[in-house]
């Protein structure tokens, strides 16, 4: 059917040696089928017009459960894809007008998707953060004896240590984030995450993504202090491998 609606998870190169499996079921569609053109392979699924067509699309992504559902969804088959071969994972929510739409897709962005997957060949991602360690226990309480100028004193000094803590730790960001590109094949320095979406407590200084060999794993693994390595009141915390998101800007016109 030329008008179904298809949702596009991934690209991968045709799998004519080795054929892919797409047993794998999401909890959007139809289940999964490949669409394939000039050597490259759109991952599919049909999934329901009430839900994914313009207008209700629309509407779903004002609904955060729902975008939550979905992304586990489409994290789940990028990442079965990605076990197995080379992928490049295209944004939430892709949706094509039937296997022609797919196919134009792929004929648009030929280029740009054939460049990452020939640089995400052989490579995987991992992520790096840098956190600052709350302090471990509260200062103790004035005494009431104390005057407010004692009281205005410590309160600044505390200010000032928690900023020569903070500075100390972004120095060492600096070095690690700078340590580590040097044994990757790319880097992406993301945004700090804030503590009240991520939950993890203190200062996110580093948040930083590589592109890695998987022949240089175990070597760039080895360049990520240990707890002892790090300056006092920061932890590092390390994830991976990915599937490599944040490496395919190549495929943006996708």
């Amino acid at each position: 059917m030329t008008d179904e609606l298809l949702y596009v998870y991934a690209v991968l190169r045709n799998q004519e040696s080795q054929p892919l499996s797409l047993d794998a079921r999401s909890h959007l569609g139809e289940g999964l089928r490949p669409v394939t053109y000039r050597g490259l392979t759109a991952v599919v699924e049909p999934v329901a017009p009430a839900d994914f067509d313009e207008g209700p699309l629309r509407a779903h992504l004002e609904d955060l459960d729902w975008l939550a559902d979905v992304a586990r969804a489409h994290h789940g088959v990028v990442a079965d894809l990605g076990r197995h071969t080379t992928t490049v994972p295209l944004r939430l929510a892709t949706l094509c007008r039937g296997s022609s739409g797919a196919e134009r897709m792929l004929a648009d962005a030929y280029e740009p998707l054939d460049a990452a997957l020939e640089r995400l060949t052989g490579a995987e991602e991992w992520g790096v953060k840098l956190h600052t360690q709350p302090p471990s226990a509260s200062p103790p309480e004035a005494p009431a004896t104390a005057s407010g100028r004692d009281y205005l004193r410590r309160r600044l000094a505390d200010r000032r240590a928690e900023a020569d803590r903070t500075g100390q730790a972004r120095q060492a960001a600096e070095a690690l984030h700078h340590r580590l590109t040097r044994e990757a094949s790319a880097a992406v320095l993301h945004p700090p995450q804030q503590q009240r979406l991520s939950g993890t407590p203190g200062q996110n200084v580093l948040n930083a993504a590589y592109l890695v060999p998987t022949t240089h794993r175990q070597t760039f693994l080895d360049k990520v202090p240990t707890a002892d390595e790090l300056p006092p009141g920061t932890r590092v915390e390390i994830t991976g491998p990915w599937v490599p998101y944040s490496f395919t800007h190549t495929a943006e016109p996708a």
